[in-house]
This record gives C-alpha cells, sequence and structure tokens, in this order.
C-alpha cells in the first residue's frame, strides 16, 4: 500500500521534531482527535503532529476543526467562543463562519470585502466509530486507510467508547505493543493471562491491501481472572489482528458460544513522543453487563502496556529491522516496520 499523494497545504510546525520527510509523509493519513460526544460549542485545542486545531460545534449542531490560530494577530481561536454558525476571536472580535471566511471585522464595520487573508485554515470532518478524524494534508476520505469496525453499528452488537488514553510515547510503539502477543504473560498476567504460560505457538501473518492481518491461536483466555472458569476446557482463544498503517488496528477475540468482542486501537500522533489513544470497541455478549467494569479492565490492560511503551528505548520505533533482535513471534511487528520502511519513513523516525 503505498502513501497517497496529497497537496502540501502548509509547512511542519516549527517546534515539531518529526524528521521533515517523515512528517510530510505521516501528514497524508487520517487520525482520531477526538471523541465525537466530547464536542462542544466551547472551542476546545486538539493536536495532530504538533498542529493545533480548534474543534468545536456550532449551534446547528455541526462540527468544525480548523487551525487553532486567528490570521489577524496569531491568538488561539480556542480562547473564543460560537455564536450561532461562526467562531467568533476573543482578541479583536472576528468573525469566522463555516466556510472559514472572516465575515465581520467590528473594528471596521462598514468594510464588505475582507480579504482572503482573514481566512482560516478548515481540516475536514469525519464521524466514524463515535470518533471524529481527519487528515492535515488529505481531502478526499474515500482513499483514506480507515479501520474497518463492521459491528459498530450493527444492532447485534454493543458498541462502546471508553476515555482516551494519554500515552507519553510513540504511536509507533503503542500500536507494534497492541499486535504483540508475546508480552501477554508478562505485562497482562494481573489481568487475564499468566506467567505460568508464556509460550507462543506460531501463527499466521500476511500483507493485505490495507496492510497486514495475523491471526493467533492458542490457549491464553481473554476473560479477567476473576471470569476464567467461564471458559469451557480446552477451549482455544482465536485472536485476529488487523492492521491499518500508519496507527490503527483492529482485534478480534473470538470467546466461547459464538462470542464475538472486537477492539480498535487508534492513535493520534500528537507529537513525536505524546499519543493520544482512542479505543472503540465492540461485543455481541453480556450486552446489558455492567458498563464500568469494561471501562476499568479496558483501563487496567492499557495501563500495563502504556508502562512500557513509555519506558522503551529508543523512543522512536526503529523501521532498520537490525537495529533491534528479534524473536518468531515478533513476526506481526517486523512486517508492520517492514511496510512503514516501504513508504519511505526514516529507519529512525522519531513516532
Amino acid at each position: 500500500m503505498n502513501a497517497i499523494p496529497v497537496l502540501n497545504l502548509f509547512s511542519q510546525p516549527q517546534c515539531s521534531q518529526f524528521e521533515a520527510s517523515d512528517w510530510n509523509i505521516l501528514a497524508q493519513h487520517w487520525y482520531p482527535v477526538a471523541r465525537v460526544q466530547d464536542v462542544t460549542i466551547e472551542p476546545q485545542q486538539v493536536i495532530l503532529l504538533d498542529v493545533k486545531m480548534a474543534l468545536y460545534k456550532t449551534e446547528s449542531g455541526q462540527i468544525h476543526l480548523v487551525r487553532n490560530i486567528c490570521p489577524h494577530r496569531g491568538v488561539p481561536l480556542s480562547k473564543g467562543w460560537v455564536e450561532g454558525e461562526e467562531i467568533v476571536c476573543p482578541y479583536h472580535g472576528l468573525r469566522y463562519n463555516t466556510d472559514g471566511k472572516c465575515s465581520k471585522i467590528p473594528a471596521q464595520p462598514e468594510l464588505t470585502k475582507i480579504s482572503d487573508r482573514f481566512s482560516l485554515t478548515k481540516f475536514p470532518v469525519v464521524e466514524k466509530y463515535g470518533l471524529i478524524w481527519t487528515s492535515l494534508f488529505s481531502r478526499n476520505e474515500s482513499e483514506a486507510n480507515f479501520p474497518i469496525l463492521e459491528t459498530w453499528d450493527d444492532a447485534d452488537h454493543q458498541a462502546i467508547l471508553p476515555p482516551y488514553v494519554d500515552i507519553a510515547g510513540s504511536s509507533g510503539r503503542q500500536l507494534e505493543g497492541f499486535i504483540d502477543v508475546a508480552h501477554f504473560a508478562w505485562v497482562h498476567h494481573e489481568a487475564f493471562a499468566t506467567r505460568d504460560n508464556p509460550v507462543v505457538p506460531k501463527y499466521h501473518t500476511e500483507r493485505t491491501d490495507y496492510g497486514l492481518k495475523s491471526i493467533y491461536i492458542s490457549d491464553v483466555s481473554n476473560y479477567p481472572h476473576g471470569m476464567q472458569h467461564l471458559a469451557p476446557e480446552d477451549f482455544l482463544w482465536t485472536r485476529e489482528f488487523d492492521v491499518y498503517p500508519p496507527f490503527s488496528a483492529t482485534l478480534t477475540v473470538y470467546f466461547p458460544n459464538d462470542g464475538i468482542l472486537k477492539i480498535l486501537n487508534a492513535c493520534c500522533p500528537v507529537s513525536h513522543n505524546q499519543t493520544r489513544l482512542f479505543v472503540p470497541l465492540t461485543r455481541n455478549f453480556d450486552t446489558t453487563g455492567d458498563l464500568q467494569a469494561v471501562y476499568d479492565f479496558n483501563a487496567q490492560i492499557f495501563a500495563e502496556d502504556q508502562d512500557m511503551v513509555e519506558s522503551q528505548k529508543p523512543e522512536e520505533l526503529p523501521l532498520d529491522i537490525s537495529m533491534e533482535a528479534h524473536f518468531e513471534a515478533d513476526r506481526s511487528s517486523t512486517t508492520y516496520r517492514r511496510i512503514l520502511a516501504e513508504w519511505g519513513l526514516s529507519k529512525r523516525y522519531t513516532v
């Protein structure tokens, strides 16, 4: 899968620590920046690849995402407010309509033709899986490599959207950790796995048109320790990982009695070593169960992973396979690294 050629709309922020070539490649792709339920008429700042954006909803309910800077004197629009269908800059009261055009300069109310220099940089908004997705450069969502979570709108599956997780680590390291199966026994032994069962059976990994797919079958239960008795004796657990580079992946876990759990791991690369992780999930069992228990178990798992990701050195994901040692169970992660390297990302790119 190749990166999508797009128009370079603006340059990399000076504060950014990404390699310039890496930033330009990553800016072509789509990422989640917020949960839909968290968007209000109060503008808020979100950050993607070091680009600060203002996210807000107008009174009609339309969601907008613009660069978080007024072109007049550089004040963040997230400090402003929404009136009707317009956002107002708090410094001089300039008003911007839904097209990002300045509609009024209060200091010169007689001005009817306002220069296009008083225009906001707008970003596309796509609502998917309860999340707001956008791209810095791409404007064609039909070409986006969105992950597929087909059960999200399925009436037979319960859709759940836990709070996001902020990680002081790179998105590449986080995504690779999500698809790593050899760490279950060592990192998640207090949640669902056990250190007495560390063996990883050989599993199948293949390239796809969207990235890669791995199918992993083992006797490691996905039930929390307090519910392990629900698994039939000798039941084998199938886990399917579908990776959508650069930083999204789904995990499908097949439970007893035709139960299906799907988890989307969707990273927003805030900066080179800062990730905001969104985790929509669905299930077709226990659909009337305690949601807080789901949130708590999810938080435990990702807190355990977060501790590892934030500790890894180097912080960046080494795309030169020879830079770190690997064993058989690493086949998913090495394939993932090769895909990113083939995109042209640098061998030591810092995300």
